[in-house]
């Protein structure tokens, strides 16, 4: 049976104020914190949320998938496991091949560890009134047990560098993330399953054993309204080399969740979005090469261009993700290591881009 096509927003009374407040606040377009309204509350230990069969063991209930994504997300380092459960008898509605709807009862789980230690794990399901309940679990230090942490998060949860530590999110962080976009359930879509992965993606993970893909969902019935084409020809990044390939699957992994031109920043003129079906104007290529940026680095003079082509050193998108300065660093959360194999994956990008494309400003408001 199919799953109904209920709201793709989550928590839409919230998002507006969060974005103003971002923006006021100088941030690179990404909704400041904001509460959840009130759900049912998490269980208070992993253990208890389904995820596991035998939790002593550590041993996964067998009805839980697992899967990894071809562009994973960077948070300074993390070793990362991702798992997810559906319904007996449930699928998920794909009738919209680019935001996915998943049934009431969905589960998802996100593993982080640093040093080979788990620190926290982070879980999303479906409520039956159609909602998503947000909750991180925090680790003991000799990994005993991972235990409910507060709803607003926990700061230094745990050394990752010597002086750096790794913060528990709070729950409007969830929302911020996950509720910015077009669906709330990221990097588990077409694109990111693909069996056609990109072998030079940053931070390339190697799927785990019995990890399910694009191919191994539609095997199973569980993409019934998956188009055929994307059978036979699995989704892949298009792009005129592998610099271009992979950094736009970076960017599409990291940054799109916000900067999508069909979510709560649309009105930025900013789309980092790879679509299986894509329209015009959408896209890096379209919204950030040779686009005036209003954010200006450091000792800039004159115009900054979101991406300059052919100059890295002149894109405002590189010098922000270059940077973990709070009023200019991208993303504007969730880190606080640059990512020095993105960038210069992007600037290699950068630097093969047409250079004769004539800088233009976007026709909404130009991204900070």
């Amino acid at each position: 049976m199919t799953a109904s096509r209920p709201p793709l927003r989550a928590v839409p009374a919230l998002r507006p104020l969060a974005v103003a407040l971002a923006l006021a606040a100088g941030a690179c377009g990404a909704p400041a914190r904001a509460e959840a309204p009130a759900l049912a509350e998490a269980p208070p230990r992993l253990a208890d949320t389904g995820l596991y069969a035998e939790f002593a063991a550590r041993r996964i209930a067998p009805e839980v998938m697992t899967w990894s994504p071809q562009y994973p997300l960077w948070t300074d380092g993390a070793a990362k496991r991702r798992w997810i459960l559906l319904p007996r008898g449930a699928v998920i509605d794909v009738t919209e091949v680019d935001a996915w709807i998943f049934p009431v009862g969905t589960k998802l789980w996100k593993e982080f560890a640093f040093h080979g230690r788990p620190v926290e794990t982070r879980y999303m399901e479906r409520r039956a009134d159609g909602s998503w309940l947000y909750a991180t679990y925090a680790w003991t230090e000799d990994g005993s047990d991972a235990v409910l942490a507060p709803r607003r998060g926990v700061l230094a949860a745990a050394e990752i560098r010597p002086g750096v530590h790794h913060d528990l999110p709070s729950v409007g962080d969830c929302v911020s993330c996950h509720g910015a976009g077009p669906t709330p359930v990221l990097g588990f879509s077409a694109l990111q399953l693909s069996p056609d992965r990109d072998p030079n993606a940053p931070h390339r993970e190697v799927p785990p054993a019995g990890a399910v893909d694009l191919a191994v969902l539609h095997r199973r019935g569980l993409l019934p309204e998956l188009p055929a084409a994307l059978v036979r020809d699995p989704p892949r990044v298009h792009a005129g080399t592998p610099a271009a390939r992979a950094a736009k699957g970076y960017l599409h992994g990291n940054c799109a969740s916000c900067h999508d031109g069909r979510g709560d920043l649309a009105s930025l003129g900013l789309d980092l979005t790879q679509r299986i079906e894509p329209a015009p104007g959408t896209g890096p290529d379209a919204t950030a090469a040779g686009v005036i940026s209003r954010y200006r680095p450091a000792g800039a003079r004159g115009p900054v261009a979101r991406l300059a082509p052919g100059d890295p050193d002149g894109s405002a998108l590189v010098a922000r993700m270059s940077s973990r300065n709070p009023a200019a660093q991208m993303p504007p959360s969730g880190t606080h290591l640059v990512d020095e194999e993105a960038v210069r994956l992007v600037r290699a990008w950068v630097e093969e881009l047409p250079a004769a494309r004539p800088a233009r400003v976007a026709a909404a408001h130009p991204s900070p």
